[in-house]
Order: C-alpha cells, then sequence, then structure tokens
C-alpha cells in the first residue's frame, strides 16, 4: 500500500491495525502484506505486539474461515486453505472441532442437496454421477464421504 502524495510513510503498526480493521488475517498473511515496509525483525515485533494486544489471532482467523466456509467445503479443502493461510496444524483442528465440523456426511448431503437435486434430480446416467461425484470432490469431500453419499442420498 503506497502513502498518498506528500504524506509520509505510514508507520509499520499503523499499516497493521489498517489491514486488521478490515477483515481478520493470518500472522503468515500479515508479514507478507507488511514485508515492503520494514525489516523481519520490526515486523516480527509489531507482530508480537498485535498478538499481545489480542488484535491479531490465528486462532480468530481459522475461527471465521471455517464458519464461513463450512456448509460449502468439506475437511480436506478447508483444512488445505488454512495450511496456506499459515494456520497451524493443531489450531486448524481445533477450529473444525469447535464449529462442529465432524459431520462430513451430512454437510455434504446439504450442498450435494442445493446443488443437484433442485435442478436435475437424481444422476440419470454414469457420466451425470460422475460429474457430481467430481464436483463433490472438487470442494473438499472425502472419496468415502462422496461414495455414501451417492449410495443413499437420502438417507437420514
Amino acid at each position: 500500500m503506497k502513502p498518498l502524495p506528500g504524506n509520509p510513510q505510514p508507520s509499520l503498526r499503523g499499516q497493521a491495525v489498517k489491514l486488521l480493521a478490515r477483515r481478520e488475517h493470518s500472522r503468515r498473511e500479515l508479514a507478507k502484506k507488511l514485508s515492503t515496509l520494514g525489516t523481519l525483525e520490526e515486523i516480527n515485533a509489531v507482530l508480537d505486539q498485535l498478538e499481545q494486544a489480542g488484535l491479531q489471532s490465528d486462532a480468530r482467523v481459522a475461527a471465521a474461515y471455517v464458519r464461513g466456509n463450512a456448509a460449502r467445503y468439506g475437511a480436506v479443502k478447508l483444512k488445505h486453505a488454512l495450511r496456506n493461510l499459515g494456520i497451524e496444524g493443531d489450531l486448524i483442528e481445533a477450529s473444525l472441532a469447535q464449529e462442529g465440523i465432524d459431520d462430513e456426511l451430512q454437510r455434504a448431503r446439504e450442498l450435494w442437496q442445493r446443488k443437484f437435486c433442485g435442478k436435475s434430480g437424481d444422476p440419470v446416467d454414469k457420466r451425470d454421477l460422475a460429474r457430481q461425484a467430481r464436483y463433490m470432490q472438487s470442494h473438499g469431500f472425502s472419496p468415502e464421504i462422496i461414495c455414501k453419499l451417492i449410495a443413499a442420498p437420502d438417507d437420514e
């Protein structure tokens, strides 16, 4: 983020707070966005201060991401996206457990019904079935869950 012409360079902490005011950022995201404004030591010091003050939290980032995306994606895709944000494995597992992401089959069934049951109904042939399975897999549902879903789509 470039300063406006005639304005002094924004402080590293001020820029970090401005970014956090827009949305939650992981520590890795903030470090990357602030990398042009200071040295690695300065950035880490500012990030440590923000974390101690409670302004930045990887746990909040993980929980917010899971809460916002759990209805559309499976656990595999959620975990992968959180790892890409720089969230550690134990925080990923804790956020998935906290948000009740344990019933993967039920979430897959809800997504499948929203996507396919209202439009084209049950798969009419193997090609349609394969297309639906690829869609579900691309959204992070495991092959085991997809097989259970396709075997009994309306089973509660």
